[in-house]
């Protein structure tokens, strides 16, 4: 007899085995394989915390005052940024910044950005 299985909101199936596990789990319980975010998730967090979508929308709405660059660790940039406010280049290059950071891959995002 052929046992079906159902998930709830809160479940997912493992990408190795197929087994039901928790939709937060890094590991599945059962064959031991680490889960990956999909591809190109807009709301990819990386493993200090920070996030893309986060980082983007700060470049495209507040770039022009270095805010994402804040945001993520790059405290230099960020005080060039605001020191330099007051002319449209900052602006140019935060909405520049916002695109590619929405654009950029999860894997790159979190080499780049990434570090604890």
């Amino acid at each position: 007899m052929t046992e079906t299985m159902y998930k709830a909101a809160d479940e997912k199936f493992c990408s190795e085995c197929g087994a039901i596990i928790k939709a937060k789990a890094e590991i599945c319980p059962r064959c031991g394989v680490r889960q990956f975010a999909p591809p190109n998730s807009f709301a990819a967090v990386a493993p200090n915390g920070k996030s893309k979508l986060a980082a983007a929308l700060f470049a495209l709405f507040l770039g022009g005052f270095g805010i994402h660059k804040f945001y993520l660790g790059r405290i230099g940039w960020g005080i060039v940024y605001l020191l330099f406010c007051w002319t449209a280049i900052p602006f140019i290059l935060g909405v520049i910044e916002g695109i590619l950071l929405l654009v950029m891959s999860e894997q790159d995002f979190n080499r780049k950005y990434g570090n604890i």
